[in-house]
């Protein structure tokens, strides 16, 4: 049983966490490059807010939800 919890550490520490030691490596190096990749998450994350606000909005300007107040029993 204690080989199994230490192939888990194994398979955690050797090889899933192992892009972000490559990231703190690359932070000591070089800040720039390190932090591109936080930017590139960043605008990923602002140009999908955008698209989906962009669809509520459009969903929105077809009235196609029924706002009334009795058309949800909890309300």
């Amino acid at each position: 049983m204690k080989d199994f919890f230490y192939a888990i550490q194994d398979l955690f520490v050797n090889f899933l966490f192992a892009p972000f030691d490559a990231l703190r490596a690359l932070e000591l190096e070089n800040w720039w490059s390190a932090n591109i990749l936080s930017w590139i998450f960043i605008i990923i994350g602002i140009v999908a807010m955008v698209y989906w606000m962009l669809q509520l909005k459009k969903f929105n300007d077809n009235n196609e939800e029924d706002k009334t107040v009795t058309s949800h029993s909890y309300l």
